[in-house]
């Protein structure tokens, strides 16, 4: 039977006084082992409460706060073990096993993110490149397309230490002025070349780049320039607007602003006005061409007025162009640029007609338009796989029905522009079909590497 406290009460109440507590050991058998708590005075305390004399073996167990683990252990240990050694062992015991906790907590934690870090990315660009090669071969870009991206990256490689060389010359040299402005449109910027001899006015060239109508810049004539600025010629390499960013009349209307500035502003840079000559490259050949003709049918308009005129240009130079746009659309097709990319290109299928100068000087509406021109000399290699040579004997047959002047003046600068084109091929051979009718003032030539 468990020990119970049991309140007496006093039967004399009056009587009781403040005096000090004490307690008496009560024995009985109903209570067995129980204290009579109570005042000195035999029962004259107010209250007796009868206490187990258990009570105060349980308050004499310490009490303990609340801590951590750790403090506890280590004070069971220091209290049980006695002795300093061993709980300075115990201590370094803790110490190493914090450091190790705290180094998982950290750096391996952090290993083990980056390890799966790792992994997710790995597994999603396998994932995206596999997509997209899905995608490639449903846009019809096959095993043909992506060998001959490989070999043209190749190529390009092995170009790098040219490439290395001539734009070590483009971004230092002196003789070069970059990105002078000619309009307020985007890439309406211009190159000079300036030749190191600034002695009197200079003979001019307004030159367009090719690539494509997609990829041409005014940084891919810098050759050229550093070649013709050394004997003492004036080149302004001209910059326009490319697909997507604009279509066909975006980029003659580029072209066509900036040989007006140069008409008008090439005195300022040593230039000689009246020795001006408008060159173009593939696509840029083409583009140059539609805006001459533009220029001529703008001239020949009545009551529309014009910043520059076709007479101010004395020659019209055309590389490996392509001007008869509905017979190379096929050409192109086969070759990467796609019908529905190229239509984009020329505002549709009736721009392939209208940007076509082969089939504009045929209209026999524009006879008087084509007079006006300026003397032409196309320049093509027979073994050119982008645009085909026949692209330029088809254009000189057209111009030749139509054209009646003479070129004297322009032959000079022509037997000059070949010397250049046999130091840009380097030592290789060159075998030259020349046509040259004094009484035309069309000339082709063809050429061939050995």
């Amino acid at each position: 039977m468990q020990p119970q406290l049991l309140p007496i009460s006093n039967p004399n109440p009056s009587s009781s006084s403040s005096s000090s507590s004490e307690i008496i050991p009560i024995t009985s058998s109903a209570s067995a082992g129980t204290m009579l708590f109570g005042s000195e005075d035999d029962m004259a305390a107010t209250t007796r409460i009868l206490i187990s004399p258990t009570f105060e073996d349980e308050m004499k167990i310490e009490t303990r706060p609340l801590i951590s683990r750790t403090l506890s252990y280590t004070d069971t240990l220091s209290s049980t073990s006695g002795g300093s050694g061993s709980h300075q062992q115990q201590q370094r015991r803790r110490r190493t096993a914090s450091e190790t906790s705290l180094f998982s907590l950290s750096g391996g934690g952090r290993r083990h993110s980056f390890r799966q870090n790792m992994g997710r990315a790995a597994s999603d660009t396998y994932l995206l490149t596999r997509l997209g090669c899905k995608l490639l071969r449903y846009l019809g870009v096959g095993y043909r397309w992506v060998t001959r991206f490989l070999s043209l990256g190749c190529y390009a490689f092995l170009l790098i230490p040219g490439f290395i060389q001539v734009g070590y010359y483009y971004f230092c040299s002196s003789q070069v002025q970059r990105g002078i402005v000619y309009g307020d449109q985007p890439r309406n910027r211009l190159d000079l070349y300036l030749p190191k001899n600034g002695d009197g006015p200079k003979p001019v060239v307004a030159f367009i780049t090719g690539g494509a109508w997609i990829i041409g810049y005014k940084a891919w004539g810098s050759l050229l320039g550093q070649q013709l600025s050394e004997r003492d010629i004036i080149v302004a390499c001209i910059d326009y607007r490319n697909f997507p960013q604009g279509t066909m009349g975006d980029m003659i209307q580029d072209a066509s602003r900036g040989i007006s500035f140069i008409c008008n502003n090439i005195a300022e840079y040593g230039g000689d006005p009246d020795r001006i000559y408008l060159m173009g490259q593939s696509a840029g050949a083409h583009i140059a061409a539609c805006a001459l003709l533009e220029q001529a049918i703008k001239e020949a308009g009545e009551g529309e007025s014009t910043s520059w005129s076709v007479s101010q240009i004395n020659a019209y130079f055309g590389l490996s162009g392509g001007y008869n746009l509905l017979n190379l659309v096929d050409h192109f097709h086969s070759r990467g640029l796609y019908r529905r990319i190229f239509e984009s290109i020329m505002e549709g299928e009736e721009g392939l007609r209208r940007y076509s100068p082969e089939i504009k000087v045929q209209d026999p509406d524009i006879r008087n338009v084509v007079s006006l021109l300026p003397p032409i000399i196309l320049f093509h290699g027979t073994g050119d796989y982008s645009i085909p040579s026949d692209s330029s004997s088809y254009l000189k047959e057209s111009l030749l029905t139509h054209m009646l002047h003479e070129f004297d003046r322009c032959i000079s600068f022509i037997h000059c522009a070949v010397r250049v084109l046999q130091r840009l091929l380097g030592k290789l051979e060159l075998k030259l079909n020349l046509f040259y009718m004094k009484e035309r003032h069309t000339q082709t030539c063809f050429f061939r590497t050995q």
